[in-house]
């Protein structure tokens, strides 16, 4: 059951905008599985991404290229299946959308219909706009991700922030617009210098959610790993870590191992 401070309101889209015209700021993480999912749920997220980023915390991959579609559908199913309030979002991975958009449409159709999930996150600005129109035309709602798009990393060749320079602030202030002019009901900002992001929260409509791009925007996403204190060989200055789960589930094995090597675990009132 959620806490009883927190709301048990199903959250949409819907919900998503009007959160924007209130200015209730939006929280948001990653999942990928089901035992996770319901706790992050019960805490009263409001929306739950499940991220191409499995292919970095789940899979071990350096980057987010390696995964595939069929692997997300079976986070997103696990996912899916433990949520009873957040908004769902499942990124589409790279290749299952950049090509056509004919094969940008039967991924998020998959994805719509294998999973549950609530709607579908993809990268990209101005490129991308026929493709996401035609995604919501059929129905399917998109949120869309600007700036530092992990799929392109090899195309940056770094993580360092975007839109520094003039030229390509102008870009993703074009990009914004276009994105919601075609239907997006929320974009990711990655990386983005905060006082830009400021200038476009105040300037649009849709929801700007941000990670790494200041305390401006209409929300804010994390990866759930990353947050919980999971691993500690990434600390980008974005991060707060708002727990050391690490040294909480190494020191737990390390006393489990050791209590079985010295037939301490299980005792007689643990035995049947």
């Amino acid at each position: 059951m959620p806490h009883t401070n927190i709301s048990t309101i199903k959250i949409t889209t819907d919900s998503i905008r009007l959160m924007k015209k209130t200015g209730n700021k939006i929280a948001m993480l990653t999942a990928y599985d089901f035992s996770f999912a319901k706790l992050i749920d019960s805490a009263g997220i409001d929306i739950i991404l499940v991220g191409d980023s499995a292919s970095n915390v789940m899979a071990g991959n350096e980057t987010t290229l390696p995964i595939t579609l069929d692997q997300m559908i079976y986070h997103a199913q696990s996912v899916v299946k433990a949520v009873k309030y957040a908004l769902v979002v499942v990124d589409l991975p790279f290749g299952s959308y950049q090509t056509n958009t004919e094969l940008a449409m039967t991924s998020a159709i998959r994805v719509m219909k294998e999973t549950g999930a609530h709607a579908i996150k993809l990268e990209g600005g101005e490129s991308m706009i026929s493709t996401i129109k035609r995604l919501v035309e059929a129905g399917i709602p998109v949120m869309g991700h600007l700036g530092l798009t992990p799929q392109s990393i090899y195309q940056f060749g770094t993580y360092k922030t975007r839109a520094s320079d003039e030229h390509e602030a102008l870009q993703i202030k074009k990009d914004v617009l276009l994105l919601q002019h075609a239907g997006c009901f929320a974009i990711v900002l990655e990386k983005i210098p905060s006082q830009l992001a400021k200038e476009l929260v105040e300037s649009t409509q849709v929801p700007l959610i941000g990670i790494g791009a200041g305390p401006y925007c209409d929300g804010q996403v994390l990866v759930m790993h990353d947050m919980l204190g999971m691993q500690s060989d990434f600390s980008p200055r974005f991060l707060r870590r708002y727990a050391d789960l690490q040294s909480i589930i190494v020191t737990a094995v390390e006393q489990y191992t050791k209590d079985v090597k010295n037939a301490s675990f299980p005792n007689e009132s643990e035995s049947y």
